[in-house]
């Protein structure tokens, strides 16, 4: 019987053949990974959208400390990136850490919703536990951020570059629709939904714990499938190791060592040059991704500086609380835009044969946030025509209402805005500047009535509005002076308040707000109402019956006095608006959420699937949490320049050419202008960027380390020559 040797036999190397989706270059696999970044993102805004009423109206904080926290959860969500992709790379691979993180994930969400059930312990134990759920949120989701993106980046072979550029537009699709209908759902868990007799967070917090269990199951089951990368050892240590080398031996050299190309070829004589490369490769990277914080510090501010421009609109066809769903927009024409740009946009511009470039869609979606900013900037122009700007110090702001039965002039001392005379009940066009020339000041003010000056006194403080209400009393003319409210509600409701001329009290009722109106010639207090029309309010007193008041249309942010007075043997209330109505629809703002959305579709998706491609096998990962940490950076911009006060006046000072109280709208020059400047220096330093192919530089790496195990084997094999001149082999 023939025996076959072991040795005789070829060794086969066998390749995993992975399932495709419907005959397509596509790896049934990528299904699970985008169906579990669906149900995370889902879970992760889900809880996002309700948390800072939760810190409010459940943990009863104050508005700074529940935005200061809320902000410092986000940022770590984007500083821990770096952890689990060294914990990938390193130590468990890809697979590993998504499973590992995701149970931390899961287990944080839970801590996170039995901290908000109202019979666990008191106030102290649920800070705690929502505290430490969020901390372990953090870890998770920033944990399997790099790692989800490399790993779906990993089920592709080489060839199918086209098909993993479009895996990554699919995966961002997946992100904002996930983030849609958390942020529509959640809240309406939290507020239709009651338990414990109050609006139901433990619901609102369990419902994403719960999608968290399920993009974790989902991802398990596709476990089978997966194309999985082993770790390589501890890659960033051997990386900062190279790089110490490095420096330490060109600082230690002299001048008559031989030259290198590049500083870090001076560790080639420890370290490998496959090593060497690859750390190249990213340092290339890194350096590029330097200006790209400034694009997500102008993305960012859709959720803030945006939002307080939508409450400064008008809001009509739509809610009142749209203005706080608008990043929602954003969400939503993500879903459009990825399509149109994948299946249309770039093939027609591949047809005009103009080069597509990764960098360069990155600087195109540069310009299209900028651009968004400019958009921005002219809406704000028109937005701020209705507003009224506090005075500055050492002047306050004065209007005046003429209850008199006829002209009346007014004349102030030292410095007179009211030039023309005031005919009754006209409604004053703008509050005028009135100069103090300190702190508060008391000034004579000089009323003329039928060819009769009366005089009258008041004090005034600096940056206040003021209503001076001239009326008939008995023998003449008197004055009285009110303190305005000139600020709109974030909200976009309009304020009203009544001034009463009878000598009784009244109550006069606006939807579900009450007004009390002290008798002779008093003002109420200032109260918000919704914007609406009211044809028939409401009003009583004691000497007559109920009667009902035409107040009309009470629109968005304005500001409305009404002046009670008899006419006819009726009462009637005179219309007033102190502060104009929002005369700019809100639909204004679709152009910069249109520009800044297709902005980000050119460089959010681009710079995913470009930090893929262009880091080496072993530090995909690494490479992934780098380009988030330029989200993290731009967050941390939009923090100093929002929340640090003190710092922006400083940095805003140095525009004195602007001016000193700098407007809202060139602010958002100054942002898209920055932005530009920081795209010129990106376009520079793309300019002179080589693409490479990490798996073509592994390759030749390899080819040249099997030559030299070659060399080194048949060197060690061959024997010294012998006395007689040969030479034999082992």
């Amino acid at each position: 019987m023939n025996s076959i040797s072991d040795q005789n036999v070829p060794k086969l190397s066998y390749k995993r053949i992975q399932e495709k989706v419907c005959g397509t270059n596509y790896p049934t696999s990528i299904c699970f990974i985008v169906v579990n970044e669906f149900c995370e993102r889902f879970s992760y805004y889900g809880m996002k959208a309700v948390l800072t009423l939760y810190f409010l109206s459940y943990l009863k904080w104050d508005k700074n400390l529940s935005t200061a926290v809320y902000h410092a959860f986000s940022g770590l969500c984007y500083f821990t990136p770096i952890l689990g992709a060294v914990i990938a790379d390193s130590w468990l691979g890809k697979f590993k850490t998504i499973i590992y993180l995701s149970i931390v994930y899961v287990i944080g969400h839970v801590v996170k919703s039995v901290g908000a059930i109202p019979t666990v312990g008191n106030t102290d134990v649920h800070i705690g536990l929502s505290m430490f759920g969020l901390i372990l949120i953090a870890l998770g989701t920033g944990g399997i951020k790099p790692c989800v993106a490399a790993f779906g980046g990993d089920q592709f072979e080489e060839e199918h570059i086209k098909e993993r550029q479009k895996f990554f537009s699919i995966f961002y699709m997946s992100i904002n629709a996930g983030s849609v209908l958390s942020t529509l759902i959640t809240p309406i868990l939290r507020g239709d939904v009651k338990c414990f007799g109050d609006d139901c967070y433990a619901l609102a917090f369990g419902v994403p714990a719960a999608l968290m269990v399920v993009a974790l199951a989902v991802f398990i089951f596709g476990s089978g499938m997966y194309k999985k990368t082993p770790p390589q050892g501890n890659v960033l240590g051997e990386v900062c190791k190279c790089i110490g080398f490095a420096i330490k031996n060109r600082w230690n050299s002299s001048k008559d060592d031989v030259k290198r190309k590049h500083w870090l070829d001076w560790a080639e004589d420890k370290y490998s040059k496959r090593l060497i490369q690859e750390i190249k490769m990213v340092l290339r990277v890194l350096v590029l991704y330097i200006p790209l914080p400034m694009f997500w510090a102008l993305f960012d501010q859709q959720g803030s500086r945006w939002t307080l421009q939508a409450t400064r609109m008008n809001m009509a066809f739509v809610s009142p609380s749209f203005s706080r769903h608008l990043n929602m927009l954003n969400a939503l024409l993500i879903l459009v835009f990825v399509p149109i740009f994948d299946l249309i946009i770039y093939p027609l511009v591949g047809l005009c044969r103009i080069k597509i470039t990764p960098l360069r869609k990155m600087a195109t979606g540069m310009i299209f946030a900028a651009l968004a900013f400019g958009a921005a900037t002219l809406v704000e122009i028109n937005v701020v025509k209705t507003v009224v700007e506090p005075a500055p110090a050492e002047q306050s702001l004065l209007q005046v209402f003429n209850l008199a039965n006829g002209t009346v002039g007014v004349k102030v001392a030292g410095g007179n805005p009211f030039q023309n005379p005031i005919r009754e009940l006209q409604d004053p066009s703008t509050y005028e500047p009135l100069p103090l020339g300190a702190p508060n000041k008391e000034l004579s003010i000089d009323v003329t009535f039928t060819g009769r000056s009366y005089s009258c006194r008041h004090e005034f403080e600096e940056r206040k509005a003021y209503s001076l209400i001239v009326h008939q009393k008995a023998p003449g003319i008197e004055c009285k002076l009110v303190e305005d409210y000139i600020i709109k509600n974030e909200d976009g409701n309009p304020n009203v308040r009544f001034f009463n001329t009878f000598p009784e009290a009244m109550n006069v009722t606006v939807g579900e707000t009450e007004f009390y109106v002290p008798p002779d010639y008093s003002m109420s207090a200032n109260s918000a109402v919704n914007r609406g029309s009211y044809p028939a309010v409401r009003c009583s007193h004691q000497s007559k019956k109920s009667e009902n008041l035409n107040l009309g249309l009470l629109d968005f942010g304005a500001s409305y006095t009404f002046i009670l007075r008899e006419k006819d043997g009726k009462i009637v209330a005179e219309k007033m608006e102190d502060v104009k109505a929002n005369n700019v629809h809100i639909a204004w703002q679709i152009p910069q959420y249109a520009l800044i959305t297709a902005g980000e579709v050119m460089f959010s998706i681009t710079g995913l699937e470009f930090s893929y491609s262009q880091a080496p096998n072993n530090m995909k990962s690494v490479l992934q949490a780098g380009w988030l940490l330029t989200v993290a950076f731009g967050n941390v911009i939009v923090l100093i320049v929002a929340e640090g006060a003190g710092l922006e006046q400083v940095f805003f000072s140095l525009f004195t050419t602007f001016c000193v109280s700098f407007p809202q709208w060139k602010e958002f020059l100054l942002f898209g202008g920055l932005l530009l400047g920081v795209c010129i220096i990106f376009s520079f330093m793309a300019y002179f960027y080589t693409y490479v192919d990490p798996e073509q530089l592994s390759k030749m790496y390899e080819e040249e380390d099997d030559c030299d195990n070659t060399k080194k084997k048949e060197k060690r094999d061959v024997i010294p020559l012998t006395e007689k001149g040969r030479s034999t082999k082992l």
